[in-house]
């Protein structure tokens, strides 16, 4: 079985940023591997593990993006590939992958959900759009047998079973599995495990255009100290609320 994951290298939101001109200072961030991701490496190797094949962990990024692919190598995919010379929207970024895998062999496509920098939830729906390939979105249960995959999808707290056939796309979901913590002597492994480069001026037919354009980034405001009403009477301590949402708000 042929198994591909798309994984982003994003900041850690956790960490403190330091934003210049509405772009984040790169070398005043910790990179992590989009958590969302993880769940998708982890299900990979689970499959792999069970099924046999190969599973091949692809990303879009600069250099810095190899210490997601090791990461990813490490809790056992078998090869990485980084896309580098791309920015954009995820019209941009699903394009370029789609560019990337038209002439691969697909058997599995697993996606994070979403990236917790931008939040979009796009770019892997858009990229099964652009391989004409069927897709699940927020995949919490998933199985495979004699071909077949039986999934459970999470819509706001529902659940959905949905059947369907290889190839697929799935983007996972928190709560699909637990990710792996890499061992010291898989880490050192990981080292060895092959990583290509790839240009995107390499790639043919891609249009870079994006559909969107990014205004401004900008942390948000300091929280002030919290302000307390100190009045046992009830009636009258609703009245101060009431006033400081009006002095502070203007949606009344």
């Amino acid at each position: 079985m042929k198994i591909w994951v798309c994984l982003k290298q994003t900041f850690d939101t956790e960490d403190k940023i330091k934003l210049d001109h509405g772009n984040v200072v790169e070398d005043q961030a910790n990179w992590i591997m989009n958590p969302y991701d993880e769940y998708a490496v982890e299900e990979a190797v689970r499959l792999r593990e069970r099924f046999g094949g190969e599973v091949a962990v692809v990303t879009i990024g600069p250099e810095r993006a190899e210490s997601s692919l090791r990461h990813a190598l490490a809790m056992g995919a078998d090869q990485g590939v980084i896309i580098s010379g791309v920015e954009g929207d995820e019209h941009v970024i699903s394009r370029t992958l789609a560019c990337y895998f038209r002439d691969k062999d697909i058997d599995l496509l697993l996606t994070g959900n979403q990236s917790i920098d931008n939040g979009a939830g796009q770019v892997g729906v858009r990229l099964a759009e652009e391989l004409k390939l069927p897709h699940v979105t927020s995949v919490i249960q998933f199985n495979i047998e004699q071909g077949r995959a039986e999934l459970e999808r999470d819509v706001e707290g529902d659940i959905y079973k949905i059947e369907g056939k290889l190839p697929l796309l799935v983007t996972c979901q928190q709560g699909l599995n637990e990710p792996r913590y890499p061992s010291l002597p898989n880490i050192m492994k990981a080292k060895k495990k092959p990583i290509t480069t790839i240009q995107a001026d390499q790639l043919p037919g891609l249009d870079r255009t994006a559909k969107t354009v990014t205004v401004d980034r900008y942390l948000p405001p300091k929280r002030q100290a919290c302000r307390f009403i100190d009045n046992n009477d009830l009636p009258h301590a609703a009245g101060e609320l009431v006033d400081i949402l009006f002095e502070k708000t203007s949606i009344f």
